[in-house]
C-alpha cells in the first residue's frame, strides 16, 4: 500500500521543512510514501470562499484515483489515540487498498465534491494549527503509528 499526503500551498519555513523531510525519511522504512503539494489558487484573495474551495478542490480530485481510499483532515472528523490510530491505518493497509490517500484543505475547507468522494475524515485536534503545521504533525503520526504497529519502543521513549 502507497500512502499520500495530499496538501495545498507550499511550507516556506526551512525548519519546519527539514523535520518534515526527517519523517518523510523515517517513515520510508515502513510504507512507500508521498508528501504531494498542490500549489496555491493564483489571485485567491479575489476569490468568494466557495469558489476558493470548489477550485481546490478540483485539484485535489484531480490528483486522485476512483480506487484510492480517500480521508479528509478535517476539525469535524474522527479522533484518535495514536494507538488507535495506529489499528486504523493497520485495517486499511489489511483491506487491500492500493493508496490511501489523506488530504489537508485550503483555508476554508473542502467543497462539498471533496466531502462526497471521501471515505473519512479524521480530526488531530479539537485546536486549531496552521496548515504548515499540520503536515508535520501528521506525518509524524503516521511514524509513530507505524513504529506502535512493529512493536517499536519510539512511541514511549
Amino acid at each position: 500500500m502507497t500512502i499520500k499526503l495530499l496538501a495545498i500551498g507550499k511550507t516556506d519555513s526551512k525548519p519546519l521543512n527539514l523535520l518534515i523531510e526527517e519523517y518523510k525519511k523515517r517513515l520510508g522504512f515502513y510504507v512507500k510514501f508521498n508528501l504531494e503539494i498542490i500549489p496555491d489558487i493564483k489571485n485567491a484573495k479575489n476569490l468568494s470562499e466557495s469558489l476558493q474551495k470548489q477550485k481546490e478542490g478540483e485539484l485535489i480530485l484531480s490528483k486522485t484515483k476512483p480506487t484510492d481510499a480517500l480521508i479528509l483532515l478535517d476539525e469535524n472528523g474522527k479522533q484518535f489515540t495514536s494507538v488507535g490510530f495506529s489499528t486504523y491505518l493497520q485495517k486499511h493497509m489489511n483491506s487491500g487498498i492500493k493508496q490511501l490517500v489523506f488530504v489537508i484543505g485550503g483555508p476554508y475547507g473542502f467543497s462539498d465534491d471533496v466531502y462526497q468522494k471521501a471515505n473519512g475524515k479524521i480530526s488531530l485536534s479539537k485546536m486549531t494549527f496552521s496548515h504548515q503545521m499540520i503536515r508535520l504533525f501528521f506525518i509524524e503520526q503516521l511514524y509513530r503509528g507505524f513504529t506502535i504497529l512493529r512493536n517499536e519502543p519510539y512511541h514511549h521513549r
